[in-house]
């Protein structure tokens, strides 16, 4: 992930769109303090429900803001599988098979139209590498293990 870069490019944005980080953070729903750690790199990369908080709040694309976070490699759309370098063939063929459901994207019995589905999509996408990442961080090393 691009860690180092994130704080900075986020305060770039929020000063180019004239917010305080008070402002920023009312418009986003998070705390102030939040939005000072990160941008000062005390916090690292929010998560990607954050940082669509973050986008939204700023007018800016999510995908711009995911793509600088390191989420997802930099001129490469979220449907192209942009995949972690940690993820295996099997972490691969269940993200393509998630992205792939051809089933209708509804809410309250609504299809939803393309714009919705791609935000929704592109919050799946953080979240699913998110949570792959994690499991993969929970699982004992068997040759870490002592007798």
């Amino acid at each position: 992930m691009v860690e180092h870069a994130f704080g900075p490019y986020m305060k770039q944005l929020r000063e180019q769109q004239g917010f305080s980080i008070n402002q920023l953070a009312e418009a986003a729903g998070i705390s102030n303090s939040q939005i000072s750690r990160i941008e000062n790199g005390v916090r690292g990369v929010p998560k990607p429900a954050t940082i669509r908080k973050i986008a939204d709040a700023l007018a800016v694309p999510y995908s711009d803001m995911m793509k600088q976070a390191g989420y997802i490699e930099a001129g490469h759309d979220m449907n192209q599988q942009n995949v972690p370098e940690w993820a295996t063939y099997k972490d691969r063929r269940d993200f393509k098979k998630m992205l792939e459901d051809d089933d209708d994207l509804m809410f309250d019995g609504i299809p939803l139209d393309e714009e919705d589905k791609k935000r929704i999509k592109d919050v799946l996408t953080g979240l699913f590498w998110e949570a792959k990442q994690m499991n993969k961080r929970k699982k004992p090393d068997k040759s870490d293990q002592r007798p």
